[in-house]
């Protein structure tokens, strides 16, 4: 089979691009296609592909400025030629499900989110906004939801990375999907070294990640806090931080392991359609301190492998530390909880799921045609 697989954009290796290095596994012929693409900041795996872009790749400082480029999305997605492909596989957490295909050409979405900053979560990207820049950027998602909810009838079938994403997809789009769990590499991610006494972060520093509810909550609780992570966030959140929270920027997936392996629990303030990291730092043995919201109440069970605070506050936060203070969370547990989500049980998901579906799509067309 001629195969395409489509992305929005990438800059990194986050969890959207995990799942990409899994379906290359899957389909190792398939052609890569996205928005936008900095080669030297993803894996090897994908560096291999054969790669198409959109003209916004041309455009200036595309992969700094490409959210300014949004209204022009819609054009860029159905540029791509994807007529001449058997199967096609978009994985979007943006617009790129929304790609043309031949009527014969069975497309499946794995869907991270529906556009967040588009539907539910707007006032959480752009709280920090210059006003007039903000209402600009109101007003284009306006524009962008309509044409996404329109252009989501091009999915022949959705495939939803939590229960959570389930319920969005089916609220937003009005449409049914099947939960896989994305992959998480538990044969990299093992528990080793003593623990230490230090909480830790790892994410990406904007405003939604809500970093500064735990900035705050720590600048009270006065143990170590390690924040792993850049963005656009860091310096305001230096600014109210106390000596005993340290920012170490971005370090590799080894640095990182280390870091997992050692600490006391991973602090996660915010609201995530999944999230890959809690179910790192479980693998790696450590339990996680969590916002009780999204996908955390999938992957982390409560007073086993984790504890939960129930409200974005610090003051909430706090609590919730003070709490955990009192437990004895069993390593091995959070290590068992973890090897739900590995790679080879995506990979099987994934491909069973894809092979059932494609034999209905075929036996549909079928007796459309006959008919």
């Amino acid at each position: 089979m001629k195969i395409a697989i489509a992305h929005d954009w990438m800059f990194s290796m986050r969890g959207g691009e995990k799942v990409l290095e899994c379906l290359f596994e899957l389909f190792p012929t398939s052609d890569l296609y996205v928005l936008v693409f900095d080669r030297k900041r993803v894996s090897n795996i994908i560096k291999k592909r054969k790669v198409i872009t959109s003209f916004i790749q041309h455009l200036p400082l595309a992969n700094k400025l490409y959210k300014f480029y949004l209204p022009l999305i819609p054009f860029a997605v159905e540029s791509f030629y994807l007529m001449d492909y058997d199967l096609v596989i978009s994985s979007s957490h943006c617009l790129i499900k929304s790609v043309i295909t031949a009527p014969h050409t069975p497309h499946f979405c794995y869907c991270h989110a529906p556009m967040r900053y588009a539907y539910d979560m707007f006032d959480d990207y752009f709280k920090n906004t210059f006003p007039p820049l903000k209402w600009l950027f109101s007003f284009m998602l306006k524009m962008l939801r309509k044409w996404d909810i329109a252009t989501s009838k091009r999915v022949d079938y959705f495939l939803s990375n939590s229960k959570n994403i389930q319920g969005k997809i089916e609220k937003y789009y009005h449409r049914t999907s099947s939960v896989i769990y994305p992959p998480v590499d538990t044969d990299f991610f093992l528990p080793s070294g003593d623990k230490k006494d230090y909480y830790l972060i790892v994410s990406a520093l904007v405003p939604y990640k809500k970093i500064d509810i735990a900035v705050e909550a720590f600048n009270s609780f006065k143990k170590d806090l390690i924040i792993i992570g850049e963005g656009p966030e860091m310096n305001r959140l230096r600014k109210m931080a106390e000596n005993n929270i340290k920012f170490l920027g971005w370090k590799s997936d080894k640095e990182i392991r280390v870091y997992y392996q050692n600490c006391k629990a991973l602090v996660f303030p915010g609201n995530e359609d999944f999230g890959i990291v809690p179910v790192e730092v479980q693998a790696c043995g450590r339990p996680v301190i969590a916002f009780s919201k999204g996908g955390v109440l999938e992957t982390v069970v409560e007073d086993l492998t984790g504890h939960f605070f129930h409200s974005q506050t610090p003051s909430s936060l706090l609590e919730g530390l003070r709490e955990f203070e009192l437990m004895d969370i069993n390593s091995e547990e959070c290590r068992k909880n973890a090897l739900r989500f590995g790679r080879e049980r995506f990979k099987e998901e994934f491909k069973n799921t894809v092979d059932i579906k494609i034999k209905d799509f075929c036996k549909e067309r079928f007796f459309k045609n006959a008919y």
